[in-house]
């Protein structure tokens, strides 16, 4: 069918239009973070709100950086992100290997249904038991039990969305492998993990966020102030009486900003690595 100029324009106009309205009521609540960052107290406090800044300022940000402990909390969510990161990968390749390359197997069938059950357990309900445990073993306010809780929640999903990336990788190329005298692990590193890269890296993004952004096990199983992680470390900011709303915005953009650069740093790799998990054939 043969479209007029006019009605090109009239339906891309009308596309753009709902693509910005949507992207403007998502970004709303970053936006009136970072307008509540910049406000002085009394403006803060102002009976009628407005994104209008009179006088803006930098000391909220000043007072979180110099005046808490605000970059130990985030040095904290840095180890145990990163740790926890790391860990999940390693389990993660081999089992999303397994389940993509043994699909048949009974045991391959069984480990796959365990952890596909284990995603349907809200975190919450593991909560105490996990507490009694951490603290049976002497784990308590360290970074490990941050790292193991985070690994037991992040494996599952990570070993899936690999299997979907190693799915793509043709099976011909494990036999020419194998038939040149590369053993099962060599193929691994040297042909699979670079071929899957883009899917690993997608997957690590989304296993690192995931581990930045938890709250409640950071803060039921950390008591030392030393080792509290960025999310739960924020709300020192929200007192019993008082809520300093300035620092705690600001708190809270110095906690989004890294990711978000980082995000938008590696988005080309993100998008490819969704899409090679996505495309077969």
């Amino acid at each position: 069918m043969v479209t007029s100029g006019f009605e090109r324009r009239t339906r891309a106009g009308a596309t753009y239009a709902t693509l910005a309205l949507f992207a403007v009521y998502c970004l709303f609540p970053f936006l009136w973070m970072v307008d509540t960052a910049l406000k002085p107290p009394g403006e803060v406090r102002s009976l009628n709100p407005t994104f209008w800044i009179v006088n803006p300022t930098l000391e909220n940000f000043r007072h979180v950086l110099t005046d808490g402990n605000f970059l130990a909390y985030f040095r904290n969510s840095v180890i145990v992100a990163g740790g926890a990161t790391a860990l999940s990968l390693m389990i993660a390749i081999f089992c999303g290997y397994a389940l993509s390359r043994f699909p048949r197997e009974p045991i391959t069938r069984t480990v796959g249904g365990a952890l596909l059950m284990s995603q349907m357990i809200p975190g919450v309900l593991l909560l105490a038991p996990i507490y009694i445990l951490m603290r049976e073993l002497g784990l308590l306010s360290t970074y490990r039990a941050l790292i193991i809780v985070y690994c037991t929640f992040a494996i599952p999903l990570c070993s899936f969305m690999l299997k979907g990336f190693f799915d793509g990788v043709p099976g011909e190329l494990e036999d020419a492998a194998e038939m040149d005298g590369c053993s099962r692990f060599g193929f691994i590193y040297r042909i699979l993990l670079p071929l899957a890269a883009p899917g690993i890296l997608a997957t690590a993004l989304f296993c690192f966020v995931t581990a930045w952004n938890e709250f409640l096990f950071g803060y039921v199983l950390i008591n030392d102030e030393a080792r509290r992680t960025l999310t739960p470390g924020i709300m020192v900011f929200k007192g019993p009486h008082l809520t300093d709303w300035g620092a705690l915005m600001a708190a809270a953009v110095l906690a989004v900003v890294p990711v978000a650069v980082f995000f938008v740093y590696l988005q080309r790799f993100l998008m490819e690595g969704l899409t090679t998990g996505a495309v077969k054939g």
